[in-house]
């Protein structure tokens, strides 16, 4: 989407949906509920005049409304005046949250009577009346969710991505079943360094784990190429265990508490609903670097690495490259206007610099200037090699930094100052 400009967003009307139009959603639950949706109500709402009845369109092609996609692209022409341009829910949705269209009153509970016909187990996330969580942003991954409790990986995960806990770990010489030349998220905790394999993360993209005598939760959120790493012990009055939800937040991935059932925004640490949230916690991060293997050992040669089966039984194998091409068309689910100064996949190294402002580095490009023999500084943050990888300091002193995608980080971190290879 980038350099793409959108159309000016359509007026909106205020207030309640029109009896029509709440009686259209009505006739598509009754046909939801019994295994047929039918295009009369899409129809409808596509005349109701009421481009915020799109949200729910949007939800509902998402939930398996297929058979009625050609309706749904009518219903959002006939309502905005715009043909979105490839006919696919993205190219609906990136159009909705571009314009920031507001949702109707009662959206959120529309959406849950939709949602949780898909996984009940959702219900804790809709009950808090009081969250911070914007609906709209939220969509469904495809993978239901992840409740078991920790220590358990015997226990089936239907149709879930399973959290590694406490995975088992190797020294570096015994991790030679990984290819020098393949990427690992390097953490470093008091001093003992430890290597997460990319593979293994694009299968689990949670781990719960102690490094340095730290509880460390790790999220990995493939979509925006996102390894974070975040403090759990720390937390006063609770002990978070990281989970994967199954849902989405702007092609981000959502987290949550499995102890309180508490929302966590994924890519800023910060709880959007539950119990931490109303304990207002934000929880504390520690850098991430993402290295080759063969470099992140020479430059720690000390340091873990998970095991090779992850401890799911000797014998077992992860594939080295689970997700394939599947990024290189773009984005595959929708995420709205992109900040143009960068390709939407550029990767880049986030940093917060000490007056608060959100800096990127273009990886490549920092490394380019690296390797040349240049200093790296911007706003007061200087950017190192660590492995072949990228870590910031200020001062000399590491401070938090991870890559992600361009989209991701511009959109989660407004106001980004950009630095720019000279």
């Amino acid at each position: 989407m980038t350099g793409i400009p959108f159309p000016p967003a359509p007026p909106v009307p205020e207030g309640e949906l029109s009896p029509a139009a709440r009686a259209a959603i009505e006739d598509l639950f009754e046909g939801i509920n019994g295994g047929l949706i039918s295009e009369p109500p899409i129809e409808a709402l596509g005349r109701s005049g009421d481009p915020r009845v799109l949200w729910f369109l949007r939800d509902l092609f998402r939930f398996g409304a297929m058979n009625t996609a050609r309706a749904i692209f009518a219903a959002f022409e006939e309502l905005t005046g715009v043909a979105p341009e490839d006919l696919n829910l993205s190219s609906v949705a990136n159009h909705l949250i571009a314009w920031d269209l507001p949702a109707y009153p009662g959206y959120t509970k529309d959406k849950e009577r939709l949602f949780l016909l898909i996984e009940p187990r959702w219900q804790p996330f809709f009950d808090d009346e009081d969250s911070n969580i914007d609906w709209r942003w939220v969509e469904w991954g495809g993978v239901l969710i992840d409740d078991r409790r920790i220590g358990s990986p015997e226990v089936p995960c239907f149709r879930c991505i399973p959290a590694l806990d406490d995975p088992p770990v190797t020294t570096a010489d015994r991790g030679d079943w990984y290819p020098d030349d393949r990427l690992v998220f390097g953490i470093v905790i008091n001093g003992e360094a430890r290597a997460y394999p990319r593979n293994q993360m694009e299968i689990h993209e949670m781990v719960n784990d102690t490094l340095g005598g730290r509880r460390i939760g790790i999220p990995y959120c493939t979509l925006c190429l996102s390894a974070q790493a975040y403090y759990l012990d720390d937390v006063e009055g609770f002990e978070p265990i990281l989970r994967t939800s199954g849902l989405l937040a702007r092609s981000n991935k959502f987290m949550y508490d499995l102890s309180t059932f508490s929302a966590i925004d994924t890519f800023t640490g910060e709880a959007i609903s539950g119990p931490l949230l109303d304990a207002g916690v934000v929880l504390n991060q520690v850098t991430v670097v993402t290295s080759t293997w063969g470099e992140w050992k020479r430059a720690h040669p000390g340091t873990t690495i998970l095991a090779e089966d992850g401890g799911r039984g000797q014998g077992y194998r992860y594939p080295l490259d689970p997700l394939g091409d599947r990024d290189e068309n773009g984005p595959i689910f929708p995420v709205g206007d992109v900040d143009p100064r960068l390709p939407v996949h550029e990767r880049v190294l986030g940093v917060i610099a000490a007056d608060g402002t959100p800096v990127a580095f273009p990886v490549v490009n920092a490394a380019i200037a690296l390797r040349r023999g240049a200093t790296i500084s911007h706003l007061g943050i200087d950017v190192i090699f660590d492995g072949d990888g990228l870590r910031a300091t200020i001062n000399g002193e590491d401070v938090v930094s991870h890559e992600s995608f361009w989209f991701a980080w511009s959109q989660f971190r407004e106001g980004t100052e950009l630095w720019e290879l000279e």
